[in-house]
This record gives C-alpha cells, sequence and structure tokens, in this order.
C-alpha cells in the first residue's frame, strides 16, 4: 500500500495533467516498441531484486551453540 502523501499525489495526477495544452509536448506520443520492451524488462529485473533482497534480509539466522549444554525450555532463543 502506497504512504497517504503518495496516495494524493496519484490522486491529484490526473488532474495535472489534464491542465497541460495539447500541444506543449512536442514529440510525445506512444512509446517504440523496443523502448517499452525494455522498460517491462527492467522494471521485471528490478522487482526479482527486491525480492531476492528481502529474501536474503528476511531468512533465519544459524542458531548459536550452547555454551553449557543444559536445555532451557522457558527461555526464547536457549533451546
Amino acid at each position: 500500500m502506497t504512504p497517504p502523501g503518495h496516495l494524493l499525489l496519484l490522486l491529484l495526477l490526473p488532474v495535472a495533467a489534464s491542465q497541460t495544452p495539447a500541444g506543449s509536448c512536442s514529440g510525445c506520443g506512444p512509446l517504440s516498441l523496443p523502448l517499452l520492451a525494455g522498460l517491462v524488462v527492467a522494471d521485471a529485473v528490478l522487482s526479482l531484486l527486491i525480492v531476492g533482497v528481502v529474501f536474503v534480509c528476511m531468512r533465519p539466522h544459524s542458531r548459536p551453540a550452547q555454551e553449557d549444554g543444559r536445555i532451557y525450555i522457558n527461555m526464547p532463543g536457549r533451546g
């Protein structure tokens, strides 16, 4: 979910777009197929990179070895 500030920006974006004159953009138009394909591939790579970083950061770390050999039942992380 987007933060509230970003949500307001997304809601106001069509209003700002409707305020621009029609002839103010030279060379605007549909994107070429190679450019569009490159943007889709770049988005997919970035998404996979983010998922990979989150996966690496969230994996469980190895547990430290117990020093005294006792079993601690009511102490989390000790047994």
